[in-house]
């Protein structure tokens, strides 16, 4: 029997993006939207079978009308070896099993398909993390978790190389907004359905000296022009592909058959046994 802890409550997940799809703040979607597409553009390929894997369907299937949408739950619905392009869009910093959703990715390519994924990053609102922390600790004197954890982009990376993906890369898109105050930027996050929703959150309502505290210490760290405060958000993006035969492979080390030294017209000095 698993014994480790979910890390999201899907049930409270859902709850948060049925209420934001009524008013939606969209425009860190549109952003990942026009990477994408500009992603696939640099791409030498027609893809004819895209799958997006999305907790919000509207804005992406809106962007590509063509692709079959498919929720992110735990396990995929998906079948294996059926699409050409899988595109894992803004959720995967709510998976329980990050591993696991790229694995069925994965599976569900067939050999020399593509997998794009982008994902919020480790900076991302790294301000109001640090700031609702310290406040936490001068109110009740303990922390509890508020923020789901992201992850870093060299550990986004290795994720890739995990799930059996070939020629895997990872790069990230740093985005700084400003908003009016605390409540602005918690309002935003609330119609984005990116409200709190880890499973060990804490169910009773924070105390309002919580957030006095909290907008206190982002106004005097973090301020922004015209007293207004920033707040970080970061993309990343991973792409990687179904194994295949036709793909190219590394040399064996020790087949070259010129010198690095050669190619650079400089001197190669052996070391000494």
């Amino acid at each position: 029997m698993n014994t480790v802890p979910n890390l999201t409550d899907r049930t409270a997940l859902l709850r948060h993006r049925t209420r934001a799809a009524g008013a939606p703040a969209d425009f860190l979607h549109l952003e990942a939207i026009a990477e994408v597409k500009d992603r696939l553009a640099m791409v030498n390929r027609s893809f004819t079978e895209m799958t997006i894997v999305t907790g919000h369907p509207k804005v992406w299937g809106t962007a590509f009308p063509q692709a079959h949408i498919v929720a992110d739950d735990d396990v995929l619905d998906v079948q294996p070896e059926s699409r050409d392009l899988v595109v894992h869009a803004m959720c995967l910093h709510w998976a329980n099993d990050p591993v696991g959703q790229l694995i069925q990715c994965r599976r569900a390519l067939r050999p020399d398909g593509l997998l794009l994924a982008v994902s919020f990053g480790g900076d991302t609102l790294s301000e109001l993390r640090a700031c609702l922390s310290q406040a936490e600790i001068a109110v009740s004197g303990g922390l509890s978790p508020r923020i789901a954890p992201m992850g870093e982009i060299r550990d986004m990376g290795s994720l890739l190389q995990r799930a059996g993906l070939a020629m895997p890369v990872a790069d990230g898109l740093p985005l700084q907004v400003e908003y009016r105050d605390l409540i602005h930027l918690m309002h935003d996050l609330r119609a984005m359905g990116e409200t709190n929703a880890l499973d060990q959150r804490h169910r009773k309502p924070a105390p309002h000296a919580l957030f006095t505290e909290a907008q206190r210490l982002y106004a005097e760290h973090f301020p922004g022009a015209d007293s207004r405060i920033k707040a970080t958000f970061e993309l990343l993006f991973l792409s990687g592909w179904a194994p295949d035969e036709s793909q190219p492979k590394p040399l064996r080390p020790g087949s070259a058959s010129h010198s690095l030294a050669a190619a650079l017209g400089t001197n190669e000095n052996p070391l000494k046994d």
